[in-house]
């Protein structure tokens, strides 16, 4: 049964063409992903056929109800409520629905419906809850794992699973690969459909991308060939000697026809070789990451052994204690996770060291060395200009040259003239990236990330790792990417029972999480560790379907880590 058509839909921002979609039908039980770099329209594509944004050509045509998990909807509905209260004046009945309640009930956040302080899980978990409700044919779901932790991400895959059609915009590929068998591409403004899930679409992506080599390198192979006969004819040209001085005439006239139209026919040869390269069709060149050269000693970096340290931090709001006798250590030059269940404090304890860098709450608790310089990437982008540029933005306090700027900025997919955007026209994705570059030049030298990864596309994803590793700086971050903890991390702080556990990395945090206090579930630090396990084992599947993966290597890595689950496995039988 046919739930939604577009035809023809174009979407322009100013005279530029942003979104072009030929066709596109959604029937029932169609479950589809849709998958493309920052900006490149994904959002813009579910806010028309949600009918929140008006297509400036084309139709979309509804038989039946759209439920809509919009991006950044949090940040968007309190920017809502600063300018209208009208935004306030929903009635009961439709806020808090039997439905509604009992769905908040199910997903743990039925006490946090009208608080004011709720974490970003929490408020991911209320948008949920609020778009569940209406008992809809479609769901349309822009990055819905945001914030989530491991708990929330499966609560929120109980409730995908109720959904008879779903269109996702997901960086998760687990999810990705567990509930679509379609994906829709979004590249340069236009749609391309693949069949299968996102491993299935990746397989199909690596095989275009190694025809797209092969035909680049056969294009290469031509030119030069061409080239090379053209330089060997012009050469014969050239050398083609003039009459013998003691030739006669009439053998002169005769010689000098022949090197004539010898000469004739050469030129003609070269003409058409030239004709052949003009016609020569162009193939692209796959791009090369350019190589970032980052002075980090412009940041006058503390040469401490710790950067940061707690003892004994109590901490409340109101009656709800988030930390009791806590305490850990922020080695210098280490990448630190911070984990832990949806309002265990994690952003909590961010802002509390970001204050007390400030100057704007004083403590004993806390103690940064002199040097320390903190950068703090906000999820709410308070630390961006809507009114700049990009440019403009990660300019304003660089400690960094022009040059590391654009080369940073061309890592995170800022190419050419993208980087004179307005920030207010970009993605919640590109501003993220916006945010992270310009904390990267800045004269931070200790950087504190809550969330960076929410609503990256893959591309963006790993680019962020990588720079993040080799940041000679120390870094703490918040993220529920397990993938994106395994790649970047090197420790782990995990809040637990209002304490902090501090571990050296996973197999420590498998070797030392003790048991939780309800003892009738599994240790959270050996649950995150399985969990991290598992989605490299996925990543390695999907490395080695790359045309020049070392198989080797990557199978000897795919049979320890079974060693490692297995062994995991029995003692958890045993217990």
């Amino acid at each position: 049964m046919l739930l939604l058509k577009a035809v023809n839909i174009k979407k322009y921002y100013h005279d530029r063409l942003i979104l072009f979609c030929e066709r596109l039908e959604v029937h029932a039980g169609d479950k589809i992903g849709i998958v493309g770099q920052n900006g490149a329209g994904k959002t813009t594509l579910l806010n028309i056929l949600a009918g929140e944004v008006e297509a400036d050509e084309g139709t979309v045509t509804r038989h039946c109800d759209v439920a809509y998990l919009r991006q950044l909807a949090y940040q968007d509905r309190k920017q809502d409520r600063n300018t209208s209260e009208e935004n306030e004046s929903k009635s009961d009945e439709e806020e808090n629905s039997l439905e509604k309640l009992k769905i908040l009930k199910e997903l743990g956040v039925k006490d946090k419906l009208g608080a004011s302080l709720v974490s970003g899980g929490e408020q991911t978990r209320l948008e949920m809850a609020q778009a569940l409700s209406k008992g809809r044919l479609i769901l349309l779901a822009d990055e819905p794992t945001t914030n989530l932790d491991v708990q929330g991400i499966d609560l929120l895959k109980e409730k995908l699973k109720q959904v008879e059609t779903l269109l996702l915009i997901s960086h998760d590929r687990a999810l990705l690969d567990e509930f679509c068998h379609k994906i829709i591409e979004v590249r340069n403004g236009k749609l391309a459909f693949y069949e299968g899930n996102f491993s299935a679409y990746l397989e199909q992506k690596r095989k275009q991308e190694g025809r797209a080599q092969a035909e680049y390198e056969q294009y290469l192979q031509e030119k030069r060939k061409l080239e090379g006969a053209i330089r060997r004819q012009r050469e014969k040209a050239k050398s083609t000697r003039k009459a013998p001085a003691r030739m006669g005439n009439s053998e002169a006239r005769l010689h000098k026809g022949t090197v004539q139209e010898k000469q004739k026919k050469l030129h003609r040869t070269v003409n058409s070789l030239k004709t052949r390269l003009e016609q020569l069709k162009v193939k692209e060149k796959l791009k090369v990451e350019p190589v970032i050269k980052l002075d980090f000693s412009l940041t006058d970096p503390p040469r401490n052994k710790i950067v940061i340290s707690c003892e004994d931090l109590c901490f409340s709001y109101g009656q709800n204690e988030i930390f009791r006798h806590a305490a850990f250590k922020l080695y210098n030059g280490s990448r630190t996770a911070l984990v832990g269940p949806n309002g265990s404090g994690k952003t909590t304890l961010l802002n509390l060291i970001y204050q007390q860098a400030m100057g704007t709450r004083e403590s004993r608790e806390i103690y940064l060395v002199p040097k320390a310089r903190i950068g703090y990437f906000f999820q709410g982008f308070e630390n961006l200009d809507y009114d700049r540029t990009i440019l403009e933005n990660v300019r304003e306090d660089s400690v960094q040259d022009e040059t590391t700027i654009r080369t940073i900025l061309a890592r995170l997919l800022f190419i050419g003239d993208d980087v004179y955007k307005k920030v207010g026209v970009l993605s919640g994705g590109e501003k993220i990236k916006v945010a992270f570059a310009k904390l990267f030049v800045s004269r931070a030298n200790v950087l504190l990330l809550d969330e960076p990864t929410n609503y990256l596309d893959f591309s963006s994803l790993e680019a962020l790792q990588k720079i993040l590793k080799i940041y000679e700086g120390t870094v703490l971050f918040v993220s529920h990417d397990r993938a994106f903890v395994e790649a970047v991390a090197d420790r782990l702080l995990l809040i637990e029972n209002k304490k902090i556990l501090e571990l050296a990395g996973y197999g420590q945090a498998q070797e030392e999480g003790g048991p939780n206090a309800s003892g009738d579930r599994e240790d959270t630090a050996e649950e995150l560790t399985r969990s991290i396990l598992q989605m490299r084992l996925s990543e390695i599947i999907t490395k080695m379907s790359f045309p020049n993966a070392s198989k080797e290597l990557l199978e000897e890595e795919y049979q320890k880590i079974l060693v490692q689950l297995k062994m995991m496995n029995k003692t958890i039988n045993k217990n």
